[in-house]
């Protein structure tokens, strides 16, 4: 038996579905990016990994997952984007998480 075929039918089959996943991912993206702004978060050396998951996952309603890689992000790269929106609805979101001692601004996303 050649099953040469069906091997060659089986890879062209998941190249396809990856392609489609990807870009779906790209749509995504611009999705989430098309507010116009976005609250960014920055790391310090004074608060824990515990605290800025808690503030998170308070103030901007994340997962406990969102929040945890979030804060990965802000440790390891110095910053992360946290929310998209619009202005107006980062603003209370950016005080909280000032008044809680995190250092955090509300930047222009680029369209």
């Amino acid at each position: 038996m050649d099953f040469s075929q069906d091997i060659d039918l089986m890879n062209a089959f998941s190249f396809a579905e990856q392609a489609q996943e990807q870009t779906d991912v790209e749509v995504l993206l611009e999705e989430a990016t098309s507010f116009g702004h976005q609250l960014v978060v920055y790391n310090d050396d004074v608060n824990s990994f515990e605290y800025v998951i808690i503030t998170l996952i308070e103030v901007c309603e994340h997962t406990a997952e969102q929040a945890e890689q979030c804060t990965l992000m802000i440790h390891f790269r110095g910053k992360c984007g946290v929310k998209s929106g619009l202005y107006e609805d980062l603003l209370s979101m950016r005080n909280e998480i000032c008044r809680r001692g995190i250092s955090a601004e509300i930047e222009s996303v680029d369209i």
